[in-house]
């Protein structure tokens, strides 16, 4: 029987156990090492596969006069707010109006008790009427005393005093005309009607109650829209504009309401005297018509003033425009597609296009979508084009 040793024959333990066949072992072991490590070396020199360029969007530098305008936020004003407050004293007894109706000048609004200056206006009247009637006698005594003076008949004191009498009464005349001129104009005062054209508030004072010219407080408050100013303020750093705008051609606003598709435009028809030298800022105003009554006072509108013009301007779309560590660039895609970087200052910028200057020119292709991907100097992918950017 063969000798065996933990279940392998004893000659094939023997043979495995000498020197030479563990040194094939190990050479055979280092073999395959090697031709492992120079499979993944092959494979790791293959070349990476190449991403596709970014894709971008691009649009055409135009170029077109741009008007620099300051945007600002005004104040709707109402040309005139008067408080109406009665003349005389008396009892209110009506009112001819409603609450908030447009109204006219010269129509009625409150009406007085107007008894108390009917009877003042007959008792002056009377009193002229007296008085009157006596300067007639006293005039007809000093023509009686001139003749008779002439005759001898009459002393110059009778003749004197006779005068006297008459230029008398001629005062006490008018001096009664007064009266009754005032008593006239008090029963006036009680038919109140509006001074402007404008629209009612609230009926502060209802009819019933006791007013006089003393009472500071108003019977009703109209407040006139149609004209209305517009009140704004810009920066003080924009006088020099301001004042070379207003030199060469009129100044103008624009105002446009929140939320409104249209705007409209009026001279700037008052510039403070002074700037406000907690703000740092100066008052314009201008006034507009109002004809369809959108502009209300105290209303806030978006104000736009032109201050500068800059004639043929190169302009792309604003969000061609990006900040760099070193100031703001575009990237021009050039004719092998590439991108290049270049460097441009903002001349003004709408929000919606922007006025720039540089070394970029008319009718080169700017990239507006798609800049965090573009690499300067690397292929882009045009997918869109816009239209120019002048229109």
């Amino acid at each position: 029987m063969t000798d065996t040793v933990q279940g392998f024959p004893a000659t094939l333990r023997r043979y495995t156990s000498e020197p030479r066949t563990r040194l094939l072992l190990g050479i055979g072991g280092i073999v395959a090492l090697l031709l492992i490590a120079a499979a993944l070396g092959v494979f790791s020199g293959r070349s990476k596969p190449q991403l596709p360029p970014p894709a971008v969007n691009v649009a055409q530098a135009g170029e077109r006069h741009v008007v620099i305008k300051e945007q600002t936020i005004g104040t709707i004003l109402a040309n005139a707010t008067v408080q109406l407050t009665a003349q005389v004293e008396g009892r209110l007894l009506s009112a001819e109006f409603k609450e908030g109706q447009i109204v006219h000048r010269g129509d009625i609004l409150f009406r007085i008790d107007p008894r108390p200056f009917q009877a003042q206006l007959q008792q002056a009247a009377a009193t002229l009427g007296r008085d009157r009637a006596q300067l007639v006698s006293a005039q007809n005594n000093k023509k009686r005393y001139a003749t008779l003076i002439a005759q001898g008949a009459a002393s110059a004191q009778q003749r004197d005093e006779a005068a006297a009498t008459a230029n008398a009464l001629a005062a006490t005349v008018k001096a009664d005309e007064a009266m009754v001129a005032l008593a006239n104009l008090n029963l006036g005062y009680t038919v109140i009607r509006s001074p402007i054209d404008g629209k009612t508030g609230p009926i502060l004072v209802q009819p019933g109650n006791l007013v006089s010219a003393q009472s500071a407080a108003p019977l009703v408050v109209i407040t006139q829209f149609q004209p209305v100013k517009v009140s704004f303020s810009l920066p003080q750093v924009d006088l020099p504009r301001l004042q070379a705008q207003a030199a060469k051609q009129r100044l103008f606003a624009t105002v446009q309401v929140h939320g409104a598709t249209t705007s409209r435009t009026a001279e700037v028809d008052f510039t403070s005297n002074a700037v406000d030298d907690k703000t740092g800022t100066i008052e314009l105003r201008a006034t507009f018509a109002n004809a369809d009554g959108v502009l209300v006072p105290g209303q806030l509108v978006d104000v736009a003033v032109a201050l500068s013009e800059i004639p043929k301007a190169v302009v792309v779309p604003s969000n061609a425009v990006n900040q760099g560590p070193t100031g703001r660039y575009v990237y021009v895609v050039d004719r092998d597609h590439n991108a290049q970087m270049l460097p441009v200052t903002v001349l003004n910028d709408d929000g919606q296009t922007a006025a720039i200057s540089g070394k970029l020119k008319k009718g080169d292709i700017v990239i507006t979508d798609g800049q965090m991907q573009v690499a300067p100097g690397k292929p882009v992918d045009i997918v869109k084009t816009h239209k120019p950017a002048n229109p």
